[in-house]
């Protein structure tokens, strides 16, 4: 009993960071494509559900911006799991920092989720919980599809990758809190700017592995992926 109570409690520890601090620019929109309508519901209400749902996430923060707080915490008044608050940056980077800082005494692992991947399913969120629990940093992708080329400043092609070495990189990205801590402890002493944390990793030399996420973990981003997911929910449902 001993075992399982010490397994239950190491379970506890996964926490998750959401990444709210969107913008509707390339949506075209006057606000944060988070709000904006799919399937009935604000984009970022089926990325709760999902987190909500997922048995292996214990606690749940939202970084975004001030005016949307309200919006956003209505959507998870009576939520099952702690939902707190965090204001967000002015980059993600900055937001992530914010992130860690928010995070409760006892977390030791996290999981980091970009708002906008509305599709991403409970059990999707486990089994980075799981695999995050063996002690190494890791990221949800898919493998591209597409051939990809390589061009310069004028457009002309200058290599082709072989595609079978090329995944696309998603979230969740999942750390232990104290190396990623570390890890932008050192950019900010380097004045390094990164788009996501496993780019951080990378440029440090740490190792991250991917977890393949599946085709349907998209990113809301354009009026037409708003579309995509509404088809995927749609075939969901029915399901």
């Amino acid at each position: 009993m001993e075992a399982v109570s010490a397994c239950l409690e190491q379970e506890s520890l996964v926490h998750l960071l959401i990444a709210a601090a969107g913008s509707g620019r390339r949506m075209g929109a006057d606000r944060n494509k988070l709000l904006l309508s799919l399937a009935g519901r604000p984009v970022i209400a089926w990325t709760l559900q999902a987190a909500l749902a997922a048995e292996r996430i214990s606690w749940i923060g939202v970084v975004g911006q001030e005016m949307d707080r309200s919006a956003i915490l209505a959507l998870v008044e009576g939520a099952s799991k702690p939902v707190h608050w965090i204001q967000g940056g002015s980059t993600r980077q900055e937001s992530v920092l914010r992130g860690l800082a928010g995070l409760p005494a006892d977390a030791e692992q996290v999981l980091i989720h970009d708002g906008a991947r509305c599709l991403a399913e409970p059990a999707l969120f486990d089994r980075c919980a799981d695999a995050l629990a063996g002690g190494r940093a890791l990221i949800a992708a898919t493998p591209v599809t597409d051939t990809i080329k390589r061009v310069d400043g004028e457009g002309v092609i200058t290599a082709t990758p072989d595609r079978s070495e090329l995944w696309a990189a998603q979230t969740p990205q999942g750390f232990q809190v104290d190396q990623l801590r570390q890890g932008h402890a050192e950019a900010q002493a380097k004045g390094w700017s990164v788009t996501d944390d496993a780019s951080l990793y990378e440029r440090l030399g740490w190792p991250v592995q991917v977890l393949d996420a599946g085709p349907a973990n998209i990113k809301v981003t354009t009026p037409f992926d708003l579309t995509v997911a509404e088809a995927v929910l749609a075939l969901r449902t029915q399901d």
